[in-house]
């Protein structure tokens, strides 16, 4: 089995690239700079990949010209904070390019490479569901989250057709050095439980928006 995935140097997109590889999978691990564990992974490492540019999604399809992907993990991700009173918008802007643009211009560059029964899933979050959000605040994240959401139901049912399914992932609430080391799981933990949504994943259950523990999330 080939799996890809993005922002593969530490966090969950490190921990995906270890349980796979655990499990006989051969991984193509992307990402802007190795990490020294990712490098004694033994992935097969993508480095100067930035998906926010044309570049860095050439260099990635480049690299992998050729190879049959079964198992697309889009990842990677950023999160900064904007309150009302204090908009950045450079920096919803760019929360926008990295969360929401970037996985879809991943997966279209590597559409052609997705065969019958591969699995494409967008690392996202339960701050992008409409109805949940109760406190505000983070603009730029919850807004390219949404987006997301809305980019992977698309390509559920464009993808469909192709023998293709897509899972929209929440992990749960990780302690990764994103949100400061702050969580009530692992990143090792994370990714175990969304390894069990995506081996769950079919044509029939294609863009459902999970939680990591299994729960369906409202829009």
């Amino acid at each position: 089995m080939n799996v890809v995935i993005t922002g593969a140097n530490r966090g969950i997109g490190l921990s995906f690239v270890k349980h796979y590889l655990a499990n006989g999978a051969k991984v193509f691990a992307a990402c802007r700079e190795a990490s020294p564990e990712l490098g004694q992974s033994g992935a097969q490492i993508i480095e100067d990949v930035d998906v926010s540019t044309d570049q860095g999604i050439e260099t990635l399809s480049g690299a992998l010209q050729g190879v049959n992907i079964d198992v697309l993990i889009n990842n990677a991700g950023i999160l900064r904070d904007e309150q009302l009173g204090n908009l950045n918008i450079e920096t919803i802007r760019d929360q926008f390019e990295i969360n929401a643009l970037a996985p879809l211009r991943v997966t279209e560059a590597l559409a052609n490479n997705l065969g019958d029964n591969a699995k494409v899933a967008l690392v996202t979050s339960r701050m992008g569901s409409i109805s949940d959000n109760t406190s505000g605040g983070r603009y730029g994240y919850r807004m390219s989250k949404a987006a997301l959401n809305a980019a992977g139901m698309s390509l559920a049912q464009d993808l469909k057709g192709r023998g293709v399914a897509v899972a929209i992932l929440h992990p749960g609430l990780v302690g990764t050095d994103m949100i400061g080391g702050y969580g009530d799981i692992t990143p090792d933990q994370a990714a175990e439980r969304l390894i069990a949504r995506i081996n769950e994943l079919n044509l029939a259950n294609t863009g459902t928006f999970w939680h990591s523990n299994g729960e369906v999330l409202p829009w």
